[in-house]
């Protein structure tokens, strides 16, 4: 896959001008001031030559400015509920000096490198959205757009007024020549503006300036559509003599069709067509119910040779055999871990383990693609657009430059919709090109394909032995055994230690001076993918209740006992402390009455979270009450949006610690739905407080940091209110009474 092939060829929701742009052209665009990141400029379609007027407005790749007034900022991330459709156009408005009320926003195309992520590729290579990086990799980036449109609409009234720039001002989307009163809106200056030269350098503000940076109750642009219901998902597009699809799958991972007979299936009224695609039997009729019904008529036959068989408990012994074998890789060797342990005062060794999870975002995966011999389209909540475009082509027989990619806003995704062999895009070509291309094709997922057809949160095992010494130094030895994620990647599979496995160990968050960590990659035939935090899901849970346990042991605070060993981490004891000081975490609770507060504390996508969990146990039932949440991200562009995304993470890692579970018997997954896979409700919400730490540097990642550190800051208080160890998740206070007895 070159991802060089890919060019443009889809358009935005509204017209934009899509001229071509020669790579002489490109480098002008796209550099500034040595940055080498591509930047909102005046593209040639605006330009005399190709017949554009001052009719027509500001046209740049980031930011596009209407007669009327209105600020449109294109959006290459992904919107599936995380803000970014208000982070990114804020970025815009504060450097535009816009008015918030004139923003709007966009999707991009799928073009790459203009629209490419610079977190995934510093030539802007993939465009896509995932690990927390979409207001990260679009910070200096956008703010150049911004201020680049600002310069051109000041430049623009200093020739129309004939006055010193000096003299101009710039305040909620007007322009203003304060000694002589003058004014003019963005609108009235932006066809002359897009005239004038491309500045090469442009002032940022600072950000003491910041004005909607940082706004606490920013309105979120698309808070109105998605709330009257007029946001446009995938399942909403309607394409004339559109038909709706659904697979027939196999139960089994990797097995394949031997032969099927449909002739049940299309004598059922509403049904127009049944395919053999690669992963099964797609059955196309006028309608979902149609589809639906079809599809349970279908008698398939299945060749298992190559299927995974095994169950749940096979594979946990699978696993806990590896996590005692001497074949692994070295993730992390640093000092004598085996003196360390041998000389400790106080040593743990426990066994932590973690089930296969599903993602199950609210809307199940869905795509539309209309096929012609010579061009694909597809619309989708696609997070992977570069990805997508490829496998879109390779399963029509297309170049990547013939598939268009209309990103639609996505209800929910938290890593599914990005993997790496575009399982429902490539399921929907395949469709449309096995139906020869007749009609288009609407593929839905429903909630069952969705849990019992996924690809999982890897099922891990972590074989820990730590000890403490008498000076409160840390020793820690852990084999983690769990399937590679990025052994799909198109690139191929790492070289060594595959990085999402062993993300946010303790090497990483502490100051250790003894420690291994080491990986194996079972070999297992269930497909997995990067859950919400990925990695960190699982290390932080093991890192933060070793240490806890290991604070216990040495009979020291849990709070000091990490913070003594965060001498090297400032923003993570600066966290720490003010989670536990907005806790009340100096006022314990009374012992005996089934109360405890636990903390955690963790680092993921460059963000410091720390937690502390109130919880109440009543006999096998665990309570969630109160959730104190410090957060460390860098420049909070949007506030609102990071304390939603904070009380999301908690509610989701929240679901996967009291009930999250993807269990397999004999190869094939036993939940369905959300009633034997369930998610937190509305009234199982625990109370939470979050705080944003004051910041100047540059912002990082929120849509995931704050799930990793909730599952052990309960686990933790469970203890310190019972004395029980939880060290598997779900959590199963009777079984772990059990295992403590023995």
């Amino acid at each position: 896959m070159d991802f060089r092939d890919i060019e443009p060829l889809t358009v935005l929701r509204r017209a934009l001008p899509a001229p071509e742009i020669t790579r002489r052209q490109f480098v002008k665009l796209t550099t500034l001031a040595g940055t080498g990141l591509t930047l909102g400029a005046v593209l040639p379609g605006c330009s005399a030559q190709s017949g554009a007027t001052a009719s027509d407005g500001l046209v740049m790749p980031f930011v596009h400015i209407d007669p009327d007034d209105t600020v449109t900022v294109i959006c290459k991330q992904l919107e599936a509920g995380q803000g970014v459709w208000t982070g990114l156009p804020a970025i815009v408005a504060e450097e535009l000096d816009a008015a918030w009320s004139q923003m709007r926003v966009l999707d991009a195309p799928a073009k790459v490198p203009m629209y490419g992520n610079l977190a995934f590729n510093p030539k802007g290579l993939i465009q896509g959205t995932g690990g927390s990086t979409s207001v990260a990799n679009s910070w200096m980036q956008l703010r150049h757009a911004g201020a680049t449109a600002r310069a051109m609409l000041v430049a623009a009234a200093t020739r129309r007024w004939g006055v010193p720039r000096n003299e101009i001002t710039v305040s909620k989307g007007v322009v203003l020549h304060q000694p002589s009163g003058r004014t003019a809106s963005f609108g009235a200056l932006a066809g002359s503006a897009a005239q004038l030269p491309v500045p090469s350098r442009v002032s940022l503000k600072d950000p003491s300036q910041f004005t909607l940076i940082g706004r606490k109750h920013l309105p979120r642009l698309d808070a109105r559509a998605k709330s009257y219901g007029k946001e446009r998902y995938a399942i909403d597009v309607m394409l004339p003599g559109m038909m709706t699809a659904v697979v027939l799958r196999p139960r089994r991972f990797g097995a394949k069709v031997a032969a099927f007979d449909a002739s049940r299936a299309k004598a059922h009224p509403g049904v127009v067509d049944v395919v053999e695609i690669p992963s099964g039997v797609a059955v196309v009729a006028r309608d979902t119910w149609s589809a639906w019904k079809g599809r349970d008529l279908l008698k398939v036959d299945w060749d298992e040779s190559d299927a995974e068989k095994r169950g749940t408990a096979q594979l946990l012994e699978y696993f806990r055999r590896l996590a005692g074998s001497k074949d692994a890789l070295t993730a992390v060797a640093r000092g004598d871990v085996d003196a360390a342990l041998a000389g400790a005062r106080q040593r743990i060794d426990a066994d932590f383990e973690f089930p296969y999870l599903a993602h199950a975002p609210m809307e199940t995966l869905t795509a539309v693609c209309r096929l012609s011999p010579d061009h694909c389209e597809i619309w989708a909540g696609c997070q992977f657009q570069t990805i997508d475009q490829a496998n879109a082509a390779k399963a029509t027989g297309l170049k990547p430059r013939q598939v268009a990619i209309n990103t639609l806003a996505a209800g929910g995704t938290f890593g599914r919709r990005a993997n790496f062999p575009s399982d429902y895009i490539v399921e929907v070509a395949s469709i449309a090109k096995a139906t020869g291309g007749r009609y288009p094709v609407r593929l839905i997922w429903t909630r069952e394909d969705d849990i019992e057809h996924g690809r999982y949160r890897p099922l891990n095992v972590h074989r820990i032995s730590a000890g403490v010494s008498t000076d409160g130094k840390v020793a820690l030895r852990q084999r983690v055994v769990g399937q590679s994620i990025m052994a799909g990647a198109p690139w191929g599979a790492p070289r060594g230690v595959d990085p999402t496995a062993v993300e946010g160990n303790a090497a990483d968050e502490y100051d250790l001076e003894n420690v291994s960590i080491s990986w194996s990659d079972p070999k297992v035939g269930i497909p997995v993918l990067w859950w919400r935090s990925v990695g960190h899901s699982h290390m932080a849970f093991s890192k933060e209740v070793i240490i806890d346990e290991l604070a216990e042991a040495a009979g020291r605070d849990p709070v000091e006992f990490r913070l003594a060993l965060l001498g090297t981490h400032p923003r993570q004891a600066a966290v720490l402390r003010l989670a536990a000081e907005k806790a009340g975490w100096g006022r314990p609770f009374p012992r005996g009455n089934g109360r405890g507060r636990g903390v955690a504390v963790h680092k993921s996508f460059n963000s410091v979270v720390a937690q502390v969990a109130e919880v109440t146990v009543s006999g096998n039932d665990i309570t969630v009450e109160r959730v104190v949440c410090a957060v460390d991200c860098g420049i909070a562009v949007t506030p609102g949006v990071i304390e939603a995304q904070m009380q999301s993470g908690i509610g989701y890692g929240l679901s996967a610690a009291l009930w999250g579970a993807i269990t397999l018997t004999d190869g094939r997954v036993d939940q369905s739905n959300f009633d034997n896979y369930r998610v937190v409700r509305i009234n199982e919400m625990p109370k939470i407080e979050v705080y944003i730490v004051p910041s100047m540097e540059a912002p990082t990642g929120v849509g995931e940091p704050g799930t990793p550190p909730i599952a052990p800051a309960v686990a933790n208080a469970v203890r310190a209110a019972t004395g029980i160890r939880l060290r598997r998740l779900p959590f199963d206070l009777a079984a772990a009474r059990r295992e403590q007895k023995t």
